[in-house]
């Protein structure tokens, strides 16, 4: 490192420390932004507790024939948990009911990847259950999700969780859609669900959510999530 004649003692010392202190994590620096205004909305919130306690009661009668089904197909752990990342990269334990075989993260590895960038998708996943595949065409599997909704760590309308792994390679645009809560459904559910396969496009998705964000806008999602489920469009 060359240092100008006559540099002030301030200068030269701010010139070393570049060399040694790493430059702050883009993670950090979206910490330091203002909040969103869905996250801090009581509305919102007061919408996702009736919701999600409206959902577990649906949960709790689909979990009994959900079970004996399990039961026939393929005995294992009724729900699974999962470590996603939640707003700011926070991690929680989502929940879901069990769709796949007991140690399917296992098998993760035989499966090949049909989606682009930071997520996995597979429409022909061999590790899905006879059951897991109804529960999956219907949105099923995600009632213990209400859990998590009614915890906080979710919300009813937001992004897709993500994965510790997946966020672990996200570069500075894709950090952009956990400036809000993860949610059952949203922009990416609604409008083409496994039908999008680059991840990029799924994080523009949630940016564009972002910007148009309402409580009216949410509900006319929470709508249009039940519109496609009844018509099983994009489910794997």
């Amino acid at each position: 490192m060359k240092i100008a004649m006559g540099a002030s003692k301030s200068s030269v010392l701010s010139e070393i420390q570049s060399l040694f202190l790493l430059k702050p994590t883009y993670k950090v620096c979206v910490s330091k932004q203002q909040v969103h205004c869905s996250v801090t909305s009581k509305v919102k919130r007061s919408i996702d507790i009736l919701g999600s306690l409206l959902g577990l009661a649906i949960a709790a009668v689909v979990a009994v024939p959900v079970a004996v089904a399990m039961l026939l197909d393929n005995p294992g752990p009724l729900l699974y948990s999962q470590v996603r990342c939640s707003f700011k990269g926070r991690h929680f334990r989502m929940w879901k009911f069990r769709s796949m075989v007991v140690g399917a993260e296992n098998l993760k590895h035989l499966v090949a990847n049909q989606a682009t960038g930071h997520i996995f998708k597979n429409e022909n996943d061999p590790r899905i259950t006879r059951v897991g595949r109804f529960l999956r065409s219907t949105s099923l599997d995600e009632l213990p999700q209400f859990w998590n909704v009614l915890l906080g760590d979710m919300s009813l309308v937001g992004t897709r969780p993500p994965t510790p792994d997946e966020v672990a390679g996200y570069k500075d645009f894709h950090w952009q859609r956990l400036d809000v809560k993860p949610g059952l459904t949203g922009e990416w559910q609604v409008n083409g669900r496994s039908a999008v396969k680059d991840f990029d496009d799924i994080v523009q998705m949630d940016i564009d959510y972002q910007r148009k964000w309402s409580v009216f806008y949410d509900i006319s999602l929470l709508c249009k999530t039940i519109w496609v489920v009844l018509n099983k469009n994009g489910a794997c």
